[in-house]
């Protein structure tokens, strides 16, 4: 691995995404955005004039679509020009900005859902009826009737949108701690060469086949936020307090509760998850068992939980190669995906390598008019080569959302957001798997996906337990220190991984680096994603162009014009009820009785 981290001035332009294709430079960026400004104060004179007619309700809503463009423009660009490097203050000073812009449009649009909540529903569907041009809007006409228990006067519901900018802070404080001021200490490599963790570089050294180089990588990256648990649970508390604030405001029993009524999820399936995950944790723990059996080792340490256990199969993979296998992989979604993903992978969409200050992780992006943008920190592994496969499956339903549908119903909703990424790191996998013959490659690739399904399935279902436990405490009025939220967690590393692996006092404080957790109730729907993705990718296999078609016109086409749960019944798949997480974890079962064959 490189053992210096570039500046971005020194990464090629081949490598960056073609963020001037949002804007070609920031004058025309404070252009749009001072029009944007403008329009606002246009949509604010529509107040008491929204049940006039049907007309004036249209040419409205017509101008706050055009107004969600620029802003959406204005935020993305500003903070994917800030994710670039987070310590460049003149972009942190554009995403403070565009956060403020959207802070003053939500003030300015309080008035319309409490407004339009005293038009009578008959009347809207008069509306409708009689204005051709309202249909498109009649989706997000009805979710603002299904939400009125939740809605407050027009002067509350412009309040709590001034107070949104506040509710950001502790997201902020942890992204600009975690992103541009925690360092990490160096370490000696494989080849005793020192190299420094960063966040880009931590599974890499996890996945190292030397004991000491992830032993010490472990503990000098825990220790780091150690240092630091303090200010860091103090930080996370008050996010769960903040989102206690708004669900008790818009009087929900909870905050997640609230979170789901929002993509009109019901909360069994939430607690159906956890419940499905607890019923096969055996399958969990056997797969430690087999781990510590097949590194011969008499301790199995958190820190073994990342290395491949078939060591000869490990190669690294350049982004090419990388790009190629993708392709290949995503074949039986048909010509006209390929077509789409070619185009992102020639025209830049993707900003690929890691550079000094540029934000940890990876994640798709954009704004609609405007292609998808991946953001990833590519490192030569495989796990990096399935983050590619899964970062362009957002890319794509995004492609295809903003393809089909109006501004207004073209985002989907989180629930969803995972499966199409996930649903091509299956369809890669099994490209993979059925490309060899070589019992140890078998073998290696097997481990991957156990490993996903570890990675995915079981931890993201384990945050999300600790976050449905952390927020109910904080609801009793448990105060959230360190040591709480550190006894909360080893409680649950304790009772998913089984007696057979030692509990390092080090990951006790791993709940400390979770990004995903700063918005709340998210991770869960790695879980449930993924699952609903084992569904649909073995239908896609099994069923071809049948399958392909309703995934791609019915569901990845589909954006946020129906509720999440609606969308996936429509491409095959019923996500209330515990038969898809059942029947991944099933999955999870055969490939581990294959494991066991293969290496007995």
């Amino acid at each position: 691995m490189e053992k210096k981290v570039l500046k971005r001035n020194e990464v090629e332009a081949a490598h960056k995404w073609a963020i001037e294709d949002l804007f070609q430079k920031d004058e025309d960026w404070k252009q749009e955005y001072e029009q944007t400004k403008e329009l606002i104060v246009k949509l604010g004179k529509y107040q008491g004039k929204l049940s006039e007619t049907p007309d004036t309700l249209l040419e409205f809503l017509n101008m706050e679509n055009e107004v969600s463009l620029h802003i959406e423009r204005i935020y993305v660009y500003a903070n994917q020009k800030y994710h670039e490097d987070t310590s460049n203050g003149t972009y942190q000073g554009l995403a403070d900005q565009a956060s403020r812009l959207v802070v003053e449009l939500e003030s300015a649009m309080s008035f319309v859902v409490p407004e339009i909540l005293t038009i009578p529903a008959e009347t809207i569907e008069k509306y409708i009826a009689k204005q051709p041009g309202l249909k498109i809007f009649q989706f997000n006409l009805q979710e603002i009737l299904r939400k009125k228990p939740h809605t407050l006067t027009a002067e509350m519901e412009e309040l709590v949108a001034k107070a949104g900018e506040l509710s950001e802070g502790p997201k902020n404080i942890f992204s600009m701690f975690n992103n541009a001021d925690i360092k990490f200490p160096e370490i000696e490599d494989e080849n005793g060469e020192l190299v420094e963790i960063t966040h880009g570089r931590f599974i890499s050294l996890m996945e190292s086949s030397n004991e000491r180089v992830r032993r010490e990588a472990f503990q000098k990256l825990y220790e780091t936020y150690n240092k630091f648990r303090n200010t860091i649970a103090a930080t996370f508390s008050a996010n769960v307090k903040q989102e206690a604030f708004y669900a008790k405001v818009r009087q929900y029993p909870s905050a997640m509760d609230m979170r789901l009524f929002l993509s009109n999820i019901p909360r069994d399936v939430y607690t159906n998850l956890i419940a499905s995950v607890h019923e096969n944790l055996h399958l969990l723990h056997r797969y430690v068992s087999l781990r510590k059996k097949l590194m011969g080792v008499e301790e199995l340490h958190m820190y073994d939980l990342y290395t491949p256990i078939v060591t000869e199969a490990d190669v690294k993979i350049s982004y090419a190669e990388a790009k190629e296998m993708v392709y290949e992989g995503l074949r039986p979604l048909g010509e006209d995906y390929l077509k789409v993903l070619k185009e992102g992978f020639d025209n830049r969409w993707i900003d690929v390598y890691e550079n000094e200050g540029k934000r940890s992780g990876a994640y798709s992006w954009g704004a609609y008019g405007t292609h998808p943008y991946v953001l990833l920190n590519y490192q030569e592994t495989l796990n990096n080569v399935f983050t590619l496969a899964h970062e362009m499956g957002h890319a794509l339903h995004s492609y295809y959302s903003d393809a089909a549908q109006p501004i207004n119903t073209a985002a989907y909703k989180t629930f969803v957001a995972e499966v199409a990424s996930t649903c091509n790191e299956a369809l890669l996998m099994e490209y993979l798997l059925g490309k060899t013959e070589d019992k140890k490659q078998r073998a290696y690739l097997i481990n991957y996906f156990l490993e996903q399904f570890r990675s995915t399935l079981y931890r993201q279902a384990m945050f999300a337990e600790f976050e449905m436990i952390t927020h109910q405490k904080a609801q009793e009025g448990t105060a959230l220190t360190a040591d709480i939220l550190c006894e909360i967690y080893r409680g649950l590393i304790e009772q998913y991984f089984g007696s057979d692996i030692v509990i390092d006092k080090e990951i006790d404080m791993e709940w400390s680096r979770i990004p995903h957790f700063y918005t709340a109730f998210y991770v869960y729907q790695y879980a449930t994603g993924y699952s609903a993705a084992m569904a649909l990718s073995r239908k896609i296999l099994q069923e071809g162009k049948t399958a392909v078609d309703a995934y791609i016109n019915n569901f990845l086409s589909g954006g946020g014009s129906d509720y999440p749960i609606e969308l996936l019944k429509k491409a095959g798949v019923d996500m209330s009820t515990r038969e898809p997480v059942n029947q991944a974890l099933a999955l999870f079962g055969r490939l581990l009785d294959e494991m066991e064959t293969l290496l007995a």
